[in-house]
């Protein structure tokens, strides 16, 4: 948002200075992007008189000219036509930067001449586009700064530009009166009120308008217009142009100046028909789709069904709200017109012009939204500016729906600023600022001006009161402390186990992926996906289903991986599963999997293929990480993604189960496109049982200096035991003094005979409070071989 200085202060009495207001619209949240200081670059520049003028000897269209400047007499050569004896002018002197030609000026020779410097046109200084002669002032005096004498008779062409940024809850700062009124709110000045008298109809206007009942609700709720006979188009005054031109606006012609005049104004977009071109009543109707206009830019829209438009009895002729129509535009013969203001509602206005590609100071505002309750009221204002400029009279007004009033309420609690923001305001001055943007007051209950959409609660009347009196006069002050000694933790228990468990599995090598919550219909089938987990509006096919586990995600992405010729790789990704559609139907899970070989190959034949022995180390590293129990059962009976054999469960009994790790059923790879073998872990944080104790601390360390005992077993089973459970038998036999049980060998077949194998254990005992004896050691050992043959059925190896 652009506007000058002084057009400005058409609508605030100040005399704050350029930086004084850049600074106050910065702090009142209009942020200052630019000031264009138009005076700065003509600074050097200054006047001066031609004492003479003779042609020059090489040169027809040359004049050798001795000029009187500050600096003395000096020669400058000139080829405009109007250089000539006793006319006062603008010098640039050697050294100068001539911002129109991009040049510094310099002394040099033109056909053996020297010329020092050079007078200047407006098109060299930028001024404007004329370049037909060197300027030629009126009056002024030899030696004077030609930017003072700009500021005494022309000031408009050195006023500064101010540039904002106008955030999307702002519309009403889309106008020059808005912005004036924030800073008249803020002390900088006093705002000058719209002072907008009614034109008078001099005669019933010949065209009508009507709205479509079905846009009345959602799309255009008022629509006012007036035909204005016996204008003359030519060019718009001066001033006019100038404020246009100096905000990036080309002035094209008077009708159309007004109407851009108002667009920045007073936030009012208004557009002119030629009433000449307009057959019959103008109507305001959804397109049916198919129907083409030339716009005003050249191009011509084809619009799609539902659109809307402004149409006569021909057909289109504009786009409602964004442009207008090239077959209905103004033109220089123009001699009647209808002017139209209307209110469109803001979001029809954006999906529209989202759909055409089409851009517009109009559509800008309006779908931003304007000042519903000003429809009218604009039209009054840019009536009697077209009369003025251009002559003519104006007919009667018509009108078709009525303005669009949402009246609001809000409680003013006057204690809420200090509350929320931290300043501490009288309550009248905290009214006096609402007043003074435009609200009205009842009682406790502030009614939001209709120019202010954004203010939707008594938060927004807060920051309003901050905002004006200015967030920078905050004041740092320390909070009183509420309670003593360090305050208890923030993160949950879980939250805490998910933080532990992914620094574990990134300090196991593993890197870490993050994929979407959603899996296709398959996946979710292969991993046990519950129909509840179907989504009804899908983004796309291949995200139809909640994904129930975290194994499609990394399964995918090892697919991506290998394809691209990485085989050897560990991810892990942390995350919820879902196993149904409600609230807390779902897990979080951690996990993980390991592809290809432990590292690349090498003369040493270091380099092997993933087991399941090293996907269990990690998954037991993690969960112990993550605060769960040392000693773990492992079990079978996983789900069938896993191979059948070659997995184990992580449990804490046979219904807690912590975690699975294994190895993937090789048609889980199939399906997902994935060469294997593949490990891999799924582990459940929340399962994950609360520290008995609460304390921050960790226990002290037990330790023992009495030497510990190990003694071997070896077990006659049948095949089919299972080593774990030999395991947990022996590990049952004394718990105080049995400290750890491993297996280290087996054999099957040969001698033992078929169906038969054998099994070695190692057992570590730890004593306590005394050295064992042998006869303490061989009770142990006895109970050992009694609990595993009560457990298994095994005898002792002979």
């Amino acid at each position: 948002m652009k506007f000058t200085l002084s057009w400005l202060k058409e609508h605030l009495e100040t005399d704050a200075s350029v930086d004084e207001i850049a600074e106050t619209l910065t702090d009142l949240g209009l942020e200052v992007e630019e000031i264009e200081d138009r005076a700065a670059r003509l600074k050097d520049f200054t006047i001066g008189k031609v004492l003479k003028a003779e042609k020059h000897p090489d040169a027809d269209r040359l004049r050798v000219c001795q000029v009187a400047t500050d600096q003395g007499e000096k020669q400058i050569i000139c080829g405009a036509p109007n250089a000539r004896e006793g006319i006062t002018v603008v010098v640039a002197h050697p050294g100068v930067y001539v911002p129109g030609i991009d040049t510094t000026i310099g002394v040099g020779k033109i056909r053996g001449i020297e010329s020092h410097g050079m007078m200047a046109s407006e098109r060299e200084m930028e001024l404007s586009d004329a370049h037909d002669g060197i300027i030629e002032l009126p009056s002024g005096e030899v030696g004077e700064r030609f930017i003072d004498w700009l500021a005494e008779h022309d000031p408009a062409k050195v006023d500064p530009v101010i540039e904002i940024a106008i955030t999307p809850n702002r519309p009403d700062a889309l106008g020059i009166h808005g912005i004036a009124r924030d800073l008249a709110a803020r002390g900088i000045g006093t705002l000058k009120p719209l002072e907008i008298e009614p034109v008078p109809g001099a005669f019933p206007s010949p065209i009508g308008v009507k709205i479509d009942a079905a846009l009345k609700a959602e799309g255009c709720p008022h629509f006012t217009g007036r035909v204005i006979r016996g204008v003359k188009n030519g060019s718009s005054p001066q001033w006019l142009q100038d404020r246009l031109k100096a905000i990036g606006l080309r002035p094209i012609s008077a009708l159309v100046d007004i109407t851009n005049y108002f667009t920045f104004d007073q936030n009012r977009p208004l557009h002119v028909f030629d009433a000449d071109v307009v057959t019959g009543d103008l109507r305001i109707y959804p397109a049916e789709g198919g129907e083409t206009l030339e716009a005003l830019d050249e191009r011509t829209y084809a619009f799609e069904p539902g659109m809307m438009v402004i149409g006569d009895d021909n057909g289109p002729e504009s786009i409602a709200g964004i442009m207008g129509g090239e077959p209905s535009g103004v033109t220089a013969d123009t001699v009647n017109v209808f002017l139209e203001s209307a209110y469109w509602t803001p979001s029809v206005i954006a999906a529209t012009a989202r759909r055409l590609k089409i851009n517009s100071d109009a559509k800008y505002r309006f779908e931003r939204g304007v000042d519903p309750l000003h429809t009218l009221p604009g039209l009054e204002a840019a009536t009697r500016m077209i009369l003025e400029l251009c002559g003519g009279e104006a007919s009667e007004i018509v009108v078709d729906g009525a303005p669009v009033e949402a009246p609001r309420a809000f409680r003013l609690d006057t204690d809420r600023v200090t509350s929320l923001v931290g300043m501490d305001i009288p309550a009248e001055t905290q009214r006096g600022t609402l007043e003074a943007l435009g609200f009205r007051m009842e009682g406790d209950q502030a009614h939001p001006p209709s120019w202010r959409p954004d203010i939707m609660g008594e938060a927004d009347l807060v920051e309003e009161v901050a905002r004006i009196a200015s967030l920078t006069k905050l004041e740092a002050k320390p909070m009183p402390r509420v309670s003593a000694g360090v305050p208890k933790p923030i993160l949950t228990p879980t939250q805490m186990r998910e933080t532990a468990g992914r620094r574990a599995a990134a300090a196991l090598g593993y890197n870490e992926i993050v994929s979407y919550s959603f899996v296709d219909e398959a996946s979710a089938a292969l991993f046990g996906g519950e129909a509840a987990c179907r989504l009804e509006n899908p983004i796309s096919s291949e995200m139809s289903h909640m994904r129930p586990n975290l194994m499609p995600g990394l399964l995918a992405a090892a697919a991506r991986n290998q394809a691209r010729g990485f085989t050897d790789f560990a991810l892990f990704e942390v995350g919820p599963g879902f196993h149904g559609a409600e609230p807390g139907e779902q897990h979080l899970l951690i996990s993980g999997i390991l592809v290809g070989r432990t590292g690349p190959k090498d003369v040493h034949g270091a380099s092997r293929p993933h087991d399941i022995y090293d996907v269990k180390a990690d998954a037991e590293a993690i969960l112990a990480a993550m605060g769960a129990p040392a000693k773990v059962q492992i079990l079978r009976g996983a789900r069938e993604w896993w191979h059948p054999g070659r997995h184990g469960m992580l449990c804490l009994g046979p219904k807690k189960v912590l975690g699975v790790f294994g190895e993937l059923h090789p048609r889980t790879l199939q399906a997902m496109d994935v060469k294997g073998p593949v490990m891999g872990f799924t582990l459940w944080p929340g399962e994950i049982p609360a520290a008995r104790s609460k304390g921050t601390t960790k226990p002290a360390l037990a330790a023992s200096d009495l030497q510990a005992v190990e003694r071997d077993f070896a077990f006659v089973l049948d095949t089919d035991v299972a080593a774990l459970d030999v395991v947990n038998a022996a590990q049952g036999a004394d718990k105080a003094l049995i400290g750890d049980v491993r297996v280290f060998d087996e054999f099957v077949g040969g001698s033992l005979g078929e169906g038969k194998k054998s099994l070695a254990i190692t057992v570590r005992l730890q004593p306590v409070e005394k050295t064992l004896t042998d006869e303490e050691i061989e009770a142990v050992g006895a109970k050992i071989v009694k609990k595993v043959g009560k457990a298994t059925g095994g005898v002792l190896r002979g």
